[in-house]
């Protein structure tokens, strides 16, 4: 085989359809629309729009109340904690800080702060730096000589004062 004999493989390449190049292409006159009416025409589609039927998603019941300024912390219990920290994958003498758990690979990304939980043991002594701890897993790292210190955000009141 040489070089200037490559090819590609038969079917391979494909020259596109030139639509609204008369009839003889079979793609001519309506251009592969159809007929007439609102989906022929560029830019205008009613979304569930059901044919002058009541649309699925006006039938159906709206529940609950979805908060915007809801936060979505990433929730630490004690256990993964001491996982971490028993593999040698965080370092005991430096404040443990959401980057810290990130670049060890304990959490995935930073959302809003991360949330410790009382669930598990902690073995270890450590300096935690935290959004939000509970009251049961701040006792338990404090009960070992350690710390958690959480992390004060600015209040939207604050910020508009």
């Amino acid at each position: 085989m040489k070089l200037n004999e490559i090819k590609d493989n038969e079917g391979s390449r494909k020259s596109r359809l030139r639509i609204g190049r008369g009839i003889g292409s079979g793609m001519g006159k309506t251009g592969g629309r159809g007929g007439k009416g609102q989906t022929a025409r560029s830019g205008v589609r009613i979304k569930g729009f059901e044919g002058g039927q009541m649309p699925l998603h006006r039938r159906l019941p709206k529940r609950g109340f979805n908060n915007i300024f809801r936060l979505d912390f990433n929730e630490l219990t004690l256990e993964r904690l001491q996982r971490a920290l028993t593999a040698g994958k965080l370092d005991v003498s430096q404040p443990v800080t959401v980057e810290a758990l990130v670049s060890a690979g304990v959490l995935r990304r930073v959302k809003d702060g991360v949330r410790l939980l009382g669930t598990g043991e902690i073995t270890t002594k450590v300096d935690l730096v935290v959004d939000h701890a509970t009251a049961s897993a701040k006792a338990a790292v404090e009960a070992l000589g350690g710390s958690v210190t959480v992390i004060e955000k600015p209040s939207a009141a604050a910020e508009t004062a």
